[in-house]
């Protein structure tokens, strides 16, 4: 790339980690430079978006002093409050600036260059409306290279095939119980049995105590060779190793990334999503990866083998649409 061809462009990064990694991964894609700005909020960030309009109402002033000219050529940015310092950019810029929102906007629709929405969101149509089939993520080809050849040796002693079982847990509306729990890990030592593999398992910050504790004695009590990463230990997270290395993933339901996330990865796809685990918009997803030949849903009756499938990779498609923003006259 010369220097005539790159553009500046600036991701808005608040803190939410989810939003963070959706406007990174579609930057990534871009496969073009770009600045990180940091966003810390007030509590008038709160506040709906009908009132902070393109303005930095809400934005903290270390933050403020971030966001100064020279003005980019396009700015990523996803979730809500992200929204108003986005149109605020492209006023200050007059107009010059590009702005891309991933997540409905909750405002001003029309000042947007490209809203980026999945497809269970179910936005209405319009021009500068792409649906897409889930979240944005960072998980690439090329990374998930790079993970195997790193985390394969930890893995050494375990036999092949690999079950990688990656469990969420409760939300604000939804409760991973300790049925739940027991359930899933059962599933998951049956089809290691049956297949004379080894269990890869990662839990979260939400899947509580008393569940951690209930998977823990299950798996020890199995006799199946298994690798568990409590999230509170202090050992590197294996994650991105596991979706790199499992031939089969097995995910709870209750998290749009964590399904999009090992939808791109090379092993079969089940989600468990039980009634209660998973909201109407989630299930909307899961369905859309079913159809999509994503995924498939882990039910009573569902035999875990493992499957091809095609790498989701939502963020190309908005990248794509970026990058043709970008090489459109400004009108």
């Amino acid at each position: 790339m010369t220097d005539d061809d790159a553009h500046l462009i600036w991701v808005l990064a608040d803190d939410r980690a989810g939003n963070v990694n959706q406007a990174v991964g579609v930057a990534e894609a871009l496969a073009q430079p770009f600045k990180r700005i940091d966003i810390g909020y007030t509590n008038l960030a709160r506040l709906p978006n009908v009132i902070r309009r393109a303005s930095l109402l809400g934005v903290d002033i270390a933050s403020r002093a971030r966001l100064v000219a020279p003005w980019p050529d396009l700015v990523i940015a996803a979730g809500r409050r992200t929204a108003p310092i986005a149109r605020w950019i492209k006023k200050q810029s007059n107009g010059h600036t590009r702005i891309c929102q991933i997540m409905r906007p909750d405002g001003g629709e029309g000042a947007f260059d490209l809203i980026a929405v999945p497809a269970h969101d179910r936005m209405a149509a319009r021009d500068n409306v792409l649906e897409i089939p889930g979240a944005p993520h960072r998980v690439t080809e090329t990374r998930l290279l790079i993970e195997a050849d790193t985390w394969r040796p930890h893995f050494k002693g375990l036999p092949k095939p690999h079950i990688a079982l990656i469990i969420g847990g409760s939300t604000k509306a939804t409760v991973f119980t300790a049925s739940m729990a027991r359930e899933l890990a059962g599933r998951a030592i049956e089809a290691t049995k049956a297949i004379d593999g080894s269990l890869l398992v990662t839990t979260s910050r939400r899947t509580g105590q008393e569940n951690e504790a209930i998977i823990a004695e299950m798996l020890s009590a199995s006799g199946v060779p298994y690798h568990l990463h409590d999230w509170n230990a202090k050992a590197e997270n294996p994650y991105f190793g596991y979706l790199a290395l499992a031939d089969i993933l097995i995910v709870t339901g209750d998290s749009v990334s964590m399904c999009c996330e090992a939808a791109a990865a090379p092993g079969g796809v089940y989600i468990y999503a039980p009634d209660g685990i998973a909201n109407p918009r989630h299930q909307l997803l899961h369905q859309a990866l079913y159809d999509g030949d994503y995924a498939r849903p882990l039910l009573p009756n569902t035999e875990i083998v493992p499957f091809k499938h095609p790498s989701l990779q939502p963020a190309r498609m908005v990248a794509q649409r970026c990058l043709e923003l970008l090489s459109a006259p400004v009108s």
